[in-house]
């Protein structure tokens, strides 16, 4: 079993290995202490994975409920928090109890942000089984809802008590899903690692599995270091948001419809490094191998909304502050830096 070890502000381990959600019970238990758990979960993976999870709960002596909910991105909502509310509230949970997020990145965000504020702090552990969460959503605190207007605009800082990743889970996800959780392996490559980018290119659609373990074990370390750095996101971590200004904007665009996180990551990520090459700032081979690799993964780097649509968009990212947006550039691969500028420079900068 590989373990990272987090030094948050609430410290914590990540723990990865094939199969380990069979003995996810035995670890939640020795971890917390808990004899109560909520897991708040998707009808997708509640099918898949529910009953592994509260079997290898309940033989620990840890009581379970569970509150399922319509996958996808429109649940992230303040009208699905309510009722994950409700739910705690009805089953009496306390905050000696623990609540358990059982999927992918929209679970992982909606039980942190409920954990951080249901009885102002409950705790919560994270199962994560998609490839995105388990290499960036579940480890870092970060938790969240959506507005109409934009998303992750309501949120908390609350880390998990743990974080268990089977890589297994990773075999019942469609090609679309891994492509999703590669944008932002992709990504960690881009910013910080040029061998982590390597092996990610060294596979495709067809035969990433191989290489899977690693990438997750390197992707959640490169996490780790930027979060015990910055936790709360006021300089360094703001790296991880590389491809995401315009890619949260590409999503909003198209009301979370057309193109899924990754895919609008991936668009993003091409667009800001097909900028910087114009303004000297990256070289042409860096975005031709940042290409070659999106397009191995069967990810797009274009959208039919232009920059211009897509731009003043970015004014409600998070990365904002009053007039100045922070812009994160890639001069290669492996290096990225923040720029701070004013939205009108960002805007000429985009648009030339």
């Amino acid at each position: 079993m590989k373990k990272i070890a987090v030094k948050a502000s609430k410290p914590y381990e990540v723990l990865i290995e094939q199969g380990l959600l069979s003995e996810c019970g035995k670890l939640i238990a020795k971890t917390t202490g808990a004899g109560f758990a909520a897991i708040i979960t998707d009808d997708i993976v509640d099918r898949l994975y529910s009953e592994k999870v509260i079997s290898s709960l309940e033989a620990q002596g840890i009581k379970t409920v569970k509150y399922v909910f319509k996958n996808g991105e429109s649940s992230k909502s303040s009208d699905n928090l309510n009722k994950i509310y409700n739910f705690l509230a009805e089953n009496g949970i306390t905050r000696t109890d623990l609540l358990i997020a059982l999927g992918g990145g929209v679970t992982g965000d909606i039980t942190g942000y409920a954990a951080a504020t249901y009885l102002r702090g409950v705790r919560f552990v994270q199962i994560p089984t998609t490839l995105l969460a388990q290499i960036d959503s579940s480890v870092g605190g970060k938790t969240a809802i959506n507005l109409p207007c934009g998303k992750n605009l309501v949120g908390a800082f609350k880390q998990p008590e743990l974080v268990i990743c089977d890589p297994l889970t990773l075999r019942t996800l469609s090609d679309e899903t891994i492509s999703d959780g590669m944008a932002e392996a992709i990504k960690y490559g881009m910013i910080r690692s040029r061998e982590l980018f390597d092996i990610i290119a060294s596979r495709n659609l067809k035969n990433y599995f191989e290489i899977i373990d690693d990438v997750i074990y390197r992707c959640v370390s490169i996490k780790r270091d930027i979060v015990e750095n910055d936790e709360f996101d006021t300089g360094e971590r703001m790296l991880l948001n590389f491809g995401h200004t315009i890619g949260h904007a590409i999503e909003s665009f198209f009301n979370y419809e057309t193109y899924t996180h990754g895919k609008a990551v991936a668009s993003g990520m091409h667009i800001m490094t097909e900028q910087a090459v114009k303004h000297g700032d990256c070289s042409s081979e860096a975005l031709d191998a940042l290409d070659s690799v999106l397009r191995s993964y069967d990810l797009p780097l274009t959208t039919e909304a232009s920059v211009t649509e897509l731009v003043p968009l970015c004014s409600k990212d998070k990365k904002c502050e009053s007039t100045s947006i922070n812009a994160i550039v890639c001069s290669d691969i492996g290096k990225a830096s923040i720029r701070k500028m004013p939205f009108s420079d960002f805007k000429a900068y985009m648009e030339s």
